[in-house]
């Protein structure tokens, strides 16, 4: 802890120093008078007068330096040592003039930045356990794209999954992510959340992550926080859970329609008991009977067409063509040019993927002019991605949007976007939804080339 001067150290060395100038001048006149003695009373008051003068000052510059540079000097002294990071450094004051206020105004500073640097400091020590605890695989990259942080999940699946065992604090962020799969890359830069799947080295079936991205600053620099979820697991979970209820509404419906079957089919054999007069009451019960199963079995036709997809027979077909099978359904517009290479699928089960994702879009409250649909040919493959202007889905709605049954709509089955995805992973491929940039939704499908 640096002292400052107090008040009554300062107004001692003010008179000492007021009486040591009138005593040098006194000093000097009487020096001048006796070195010159013919010379006038001007020339020796001059004489005197700047001999005074320099006397003054020096002696000036020892007040000041005594009373107010030694706080400046404190004060800046302090400054640089909180610019080093040392936070507990103070100075002592006893001294209520502007320096002392000044002194009382650098500790209160420091003691703010000491308790804001704690606090900031045990945060930092909170949100690492919090990742290291996470199943969500997180890295922090900083501005120039290198590894600061990365948590053991992250440690796990880059290293281990991607290859090499050392630590990736300092790798590049963007070259780990062009040592991984084509569908972590494609996620990586897009600029919103991507829920995407893919086949993993060693995993049993393709696994399903949920990437988001977000930016913030720290220290002056631009920082990126990767989060990379693993959904698989859960949406196993989920899926049991969708299959039970799936199978709650099935029985729901199932008895609402064969009730009311039975009890009519026993009045009908009462009434065929003693057909005289009932010939009208017996027509209504058989026309209602054949309208509940008649309802019964579209019911059960929606539900069983999720379940037995046969295998695509691939031939290769036009996109001309496929799209001549779609037109006049749903209204959208085509962005670029159709590859003029065939595509080698089933091509029934190709158009029923785009009537389901044009029929979505156009369900989503996107106006028909903003609904497009994007064919190109990349690397391996081909990619169609429909887009819209809707209303998009939240998070939550996109981490269970390719479940079985699961549905937002009061009057959706839930198998559209689940029959979409069976369909192009029999073919191969992967299906992918994307945030849209502005509002709405993409959804992607990339299939891959023949053979």
């Amino acid at each position: 802890m640096t002292s400052v001067a107090g008040p009554r150290r300062s107004l001692l060395s003010t008179m000492l120093v007021s009486a040591g100038a009138v005593g040098a001048t006194l000093a000097t006149l009487f020096l001048c008078a006796r070195l010159a003695p013919g010379a006038s009373m001007a020339k020796v008051a001059v004489g005197g007068g700047l001999v005074a003068t320099v006397a003054v000052f020096l002696l000036g510059r020892l007040v000041a330096a005594r009373l107010v540079w030694g706080g400046v000097f404190a004060v800046s002294d302090g400054l640089l040592r909180l610019a080093e990071g040392d936070y507990g450094v103070r100075l002592a004051v006893e001294r209520d003039d502007e320096v002392g206020r000044l002194v009382k105004r650098f500790n209160t500073l420091a003691e703010t930045l000491r308790r804001d640097r704690t606090g900031l400091y045990q945060k930092q020590m909170l949100l690492e356990r919090v990742l290291a605890a996470s199943t969500t695989i997180a890295v922090i990259a900083n501005e120039a794209g290198r590894v600061i942080y990365a948590n053991p999940p992250a440690q796990a699946y880059f290293c281990e999954s991607l290859g090499g065992g050392k630590r990736l604090e300092g790798d590049s962020l963007p070259a780990l992510i062009a040592a991984g799969p084509r569908e972590l890359q494609e996620a990586a830069t897009a600029t919103h959340d991507v829920l995407f799947t893919y086949e993993r080295a060693g995993a049993p079936e393709p696994e399903t992550f949920h990437l988001a991205k977000h930016h913030f600053e720290s220290s002056t620099q631009k920082h990126t926080l990767f989060l990379l979820r693993p959904l698989t697991k859960e949406l196993a979970r989920k899926e049991v859970e969708t299959w039970k209820k799936a199978i709650r509404v099935l029985s729901h419906e199932v008895n609402n329609s064969l009730a009311p079957i039975a009890s009519l089919v026993h009045s009908a054999r009462l009434m065929l008991a003693n057909p005289a007069g009932f010939a009208q009451r017996l027509g209504a019960a058989l026309d209602t009977i054949e309208e509940r199963s008649a309802h019964l079995k579209a019911f059960l036709d929606g539900y069983a067409s999720f379940a037995r997809l046969p295998w695509p027979a691939k031939r290769a077909v036009t996109w001309r063509e496929l799209l001549a099978g779609v037109e006049g359904l749903y209204r959208f517009h085509l962005d670029g040019t159709l590859p003029e290479t065939p595509l080698l699928a089933d091509s029934g089960q190709v158009q029923q993927v785009l009537i389901n994702l044009l029929k979505n879009a156009a369900q989503s409250g996107s106006a028909p002019e903003s609904i497009a649909l994007d064919v190109r040919g990349v690397p391996g493959g081909v990619e169609f991605v429909v887009s819209d202007r809707g209303k998009g889905m939240p998070p939550d709605v996109m981490r269970n949007a390719l479940l079985p049954f699961y549905s937002t709509k009061k009057t959706g089955s839930g198998l559209g976007l689940p029959l979409c995805r069976e369909i192009v992973e029999a073919h191969g491929g992967r299906l992918s939804l994307h945030p849209r940039e502005g509002g709405g939704l993409s959804v992607s499908c990339w299939l891959p080339a023949a053979a």
